[in-house]
């Protein structure tokens, strides 16, 4: 018999609400006690007995066994969160920021008061991927872990594409639609992706990586030029998350544009869905697809998460207490296409091979293998001025029509 959970919802957004969604039209032996808001003021679909500003009424109530966080402010996440498993409340939760910056802390909380944290919501959506890396591939020796961890990137990406809609008209969209935030750096910069591989590679190798240590750039900057150079190529740009086992000490986390051949599976996974794919030694590849953002998706991912509570389920870190000699590393080489303005940014990126190097007019590309590291180094130099996607292999393209139909997108 599982057992009764009354919950303590920190958040009634867009997650929030599509968690009660759900929850109302089940019988799951599952409670909502009462919910903290940060505006008290605001009309809400639901009796104003429920709501409260005052968090203390849900951390220090001790008919309330299981807190629900669901809020977008990292400080306040994390306080609401340690200070309910220090208390004894289990906790499920979807910040993937506040996770992502603190989850050495988190795991040793949990170890230290006997009480479970769950955020499968916290990465892609509905995608059930950090149980799946946690149970099915616990034994697994995992290659490599990559996909489209953002549906707002991937959204105006694909209307770029698909829809030949400019970067701007399609940011509206996303924003207009709650896929994006005013802000969209997050998002577009491949922030928010960061942070949900830095979870997923905690579970899938062991290790705990600071985001800050690891690289990340965005399709803020992308072109009509890469664009096009990618339609005569046959290929889709996606903003991707990878993290690949090197050797048996080294592991390489890092967020980058890629170019996608049609004959992988990323290249048709459009608009807000999410992919992960998993490359493991006796399973090989497998693919997980589905809707990486929305009030229900998500709510779905947080309510499997409690009721996997009503049975008492805890994270093991299995591949954590396992592992000790794998450490995270940015010393791998990476074959990458730049688009770039000042000429002296090739020579300092210093290329192993250069495979080819383009000049027309303001457009200038080059294409060849560098080190990860060197890409750090100049990241400033490339910020809002180049343009960088990496794939597994490059090689020239006539761009006869590239100067033709670059003003036609983007």
């Amino acid at each position: 018999m599982s057992k009764k959970l009354t919950i303590g919802l920190f958040g009634f957004g867009v997650v929030g609400q599509g968690l009660h969604d759900i929850i109302r039209t089940k019988n799951l032996n599952i409670e909502i006690v009462k919910i903290c808001i940060k505006d008290g003021s605001k009309q809400r679909s639901l009796p104003s007995h429920l709501f409260t500003t005052d968090r203390n009424e849900l951390l220090d109530n001790p008919e309330i066994n299981t807190i629900v966080e669901l809020i977008n402010e990292t400080e306040a996440a994390f306080e609401i969160v340690s200070r309910a498993l220090s208390t004894g409340k289990n906790v499920v939760s979807a910040s993937k920021k506040m996770i992502a910056t603190y989850l050495d802390e988190l795991i040793n909380l949990q170890h230290q008061h006997g009480t479970s944290l769950l955020y499968e919501g916290a990465v892609c959506g509905s995608i059930p991927i950090i149980r799946n890396l946690e149970e099915y591939y616990d034994n697994e020796l995992l290659h490599s872990i990559c996909g489209i961890f953002n549906g707002s990137s991937n959204y105006i990406l694909s209307k770029g594409f698909i829809e030949g809609l400019d970067y701007a008209s399609a940011l509206k969209q996303a924003q207009d639609l709650g896929f994006a935030e005013t802000d969209p750096t997050m998002d577009v910069g491949g922030y928010d992706a960061k942070f949900k591989l830095v979870i997923a590679a905690a579970h899938a190798y062991g290790i705990v990586v600071k985001p800050e240590e690891v690289f990340n750039l965005g399709i803020q900057t992308l072109s009509a030029y890469d664009l096009q150079y990618a339609r005569e190529k046959n290929l889709k740009i996606k903003l991707v998350p990878v993290a690949k086992e090197l050797d048996d000490h080294h592991v390489a986390l890092f967020v980058l544009p890629k170019f996608v051949k049609e004959t992988e599976f990323l290249y048709n996974v459009e608009y807000e869905y999410n992919a992960v794919i998993v490359q493991a030694a006796f399973a090989d590849q497998q693919f997980f697809f589905g809707k990486g953002a929305g009030g229900h998706p998500t709510g779905s991912a947080v309510l499997s998460d409690i009721a996997a509570l009503r049975y008492d389920y805890q994270y093991e870190y299995k591949k954590a207490k396992e592992k000790k000699d794998l450490h995270f590393t940015n010393d791998i080489e990476i074959n990458i296409y730049l688009r770039y303005e000042d000429d002296d940014l090739v020579d300092d990126l210093g290329f192993e091979y250069i495979h080819e190097r383009y000049y027309s007019g303001s457009y200038k590309f080059v294409i060849g293998k560098i080190n990860l590291q060197k890409l750090i180094d100049n990241q400033s130099r490339m910020s809002g001025k180049a343009f960088v996607a990496f794939a597994d292999e490059l090689k020239g393209v006539s761009l006869a029509t590239a100067k033709k139909h670059a003003a036609e997108v983007f």
